[in-house]
């Protein structure tokens, strides 16, 4: 009797794992009657969402059907509605709102995750960077405002959260603000975040502040948002900050479907699962990516919502389905990731590449790191060009990655 593996989401976890699967069936010589892998997605594209904050969003989005078509992986475009993992069956909800449903024997939940917005009044549009849809809406406000009146709130930009999003995207909108409404605009980005901003940057901090203090980046540390109106910001300061621009750069959670599996889930409604990837508690369910929190080491550090992890857990999730299901358990790959890096972009200034889960050690800066943050954005965490079978299963194996090394500018 032909099984079937389904995976939920064609992000960075999903289009591995189902590529990885493919792969091991492949190296086990399962027909692919006998093992159906199908990966169901509400849209056509693999999302590179760790550069929607970027002003040219054209690289953006790969077609799912080049990498999986070469390797034999159905793809279902659909929105998963719900999961009954005691049936072992997906709902489906696909154009014109028809409902279907999905059975499966492995399931590999890799639904990725969805920015937190705070809960305050919103008087006037805002924007994000945390989907495509998502950035290509700022992009277009950003155009539309050379059409409207040089004022100090169209000049004015406000990026509420001082993470590696919201710094990334700050770094950015100088530039893009003058690109719209030229060159000699009075541009003003303010970054605004509850805590100190770059906090979580360990010795990089300092670089981080350097780079904001070099692109005239204005810092609001340890202020809250208490409302958006059409006139702009309000800070628990009592300062109001005129603006027509607010992006939210405020975290993210784990996508809902992980609510219905009756496990805890950790704070960011991750979904524990061994090292294996397999949930915890359910049976015949894997989870990967941001939707699962793994234990990355023997230190007790678990994996971190970045395609860093998200990559190579759905290698190995997807490898190990197949293992599971055809009874090679001896086979299967147990997750480990000891060495962590962070790059963050830095705009004109440059990037900022350091090593440690602390962020303890500065690897590079500036133009170095720079070039090391292109490769990984434009090279490293891309399907293979050409996409075809024999180097998408290379791509595909399930191991983790070195670091990546340290590019010159020149």
């Amino acid at each position: 009797m032909a099984h079937r593996i389904a995976v939920v989401g064609g992000g960075f976890a999903g289009l591995w794992g189902a590529a990885s699967a493919a792969r091991a069936r492949a190296r086990f010589a399962v027909p692919e009657a006998e093992l159906e892998i199908v990966l169901v997605s509400p849209g056509p594209f693999h999302v590179i969402r760790v550069r929607c904050y970027e002003a040219d969003l054209e690289p953006v989005r790969v077609p799912l059907d080049d990498v999986l078509s070469p390797i034999g992986v159905r793809r279902v475009q659909a929105r998963v509605t719900g999961i009954d993992a005691t049936a072992r069956s997906l709902t489906l909800e696909g154009g014109a709102g028809a409902i279907t449903g999905l059975e499966y024997d492995r399931l590999l939940l890799a639904s990725g995750s969805e920015l937190v917005r705070p809960a305050i009044p919103m008087g006037q549009q805002t924007f994000d960077v945390d989907s495509y849809e998502g950035a290509r809406r700022l992009a277009g406000h950003l155009a539309a405002l050379a059409e409207k009146p040089r004022n100090e709130a169209a000049c004015t930009a406000v990026v509420i959260g001082g993470g590696l999003v919201g710094i990334e995207i700050a770094c950015e909108l100088p530039g893009r603000l003058r690109s719209a409404l030229g060159a000699d605009a009075a541009v003003r980005v303010v970054l605004v975040d509850r805590g100190d901003i770059g906090a979580d940057m360990g010795e990089g901090r300092g670089i981080i502040l350097d780079a904001l203090a070099a692109l005239r980046i204005e810092s609001r540390p340890s202020a809250r948002v208490t409302a958006i109106d059409q006139t702009g910001v309000a800070l628990d300061s009592g300062e109001h900050i005129a603006t027509a621009t607010v992006v939210f750069a405020t975290g993210m959670r784990a996508s809902p479907l992980t609510e219905g599996f009756g496990v805890t889930r950790d704070r960011l409604g991750r979904l524990p699962v061994d090292r294996f990837l397999m949930v915890e508690g359910v049976e015949s369910v894997y989870a990967a990516g941001d939707c699962a929190q793994v234990q990355t080491d023997d230190l007790g550090h678990v994996s971190v919502m970045s395609c860093q992890h998200a990559r190579p857990m759905g290698r190995l999730a997807g490898h190990n389905m197949v293992c599971d299901l055809t009874g090679r358990l001896a086979e299967r790959v147990p997750f480990t990731a000891p060495d962590y890096v962070t790059v963050l972009d830095l705009g004109p200034y440059g990037a900022l590449y350091t090593s440690g889960w602390e962020r303890g050690t500065v690897v590079a800066k500036g133009a170095e790191a720079k070039a090391t943050k292109q490769t990984i954005n434009g090279m490293r965490i891309y399907p293979p060009r050409p996409a075809t079978r024999g180097a998408i299963f290379a791509a595909a194996a399930p191991v983790i990655q070195s670091r990546p090394s340290v590019k010159t500018s020149g």
